[in-house]
């Protein structure tokens, strides 16, 4: 199983930006259910300090903001 793992990574080393980022996502996913630790990425973490300073503003989605997200959804 390693010995192919290993033969995969030199594939991946040619694959497209998007598809290496998707196969990291996916990686951090495993890690984080395998260790119930999950690691944000950098803009994950600007998000969220983003966000939280959002927050801190008083910068809230008003009810008919939230309800056309709901819409968009489907919901």
């Amino acid at each position: 199983m390693i010995l192919a793992l290993k033969q995969m990574l030199q594939t991946i080393e040619s694959w497209p930006p998007e598809d290496q980022q998707a196969l990291a996502e996916a990686a951090r996913e495993i890690e984080a259910e395998r260790t119930g630790v999950y690691v944000m990425t950098p803009e994950e973490e600007s998000a969220v300090e983003e966000g939280l300073a959002q927050a801190d503003r008083g910068e809230f989605a008003s009810d008919d903001e939230i309800a056309a997200l709901w819409r968009r959804q489907g919901n």
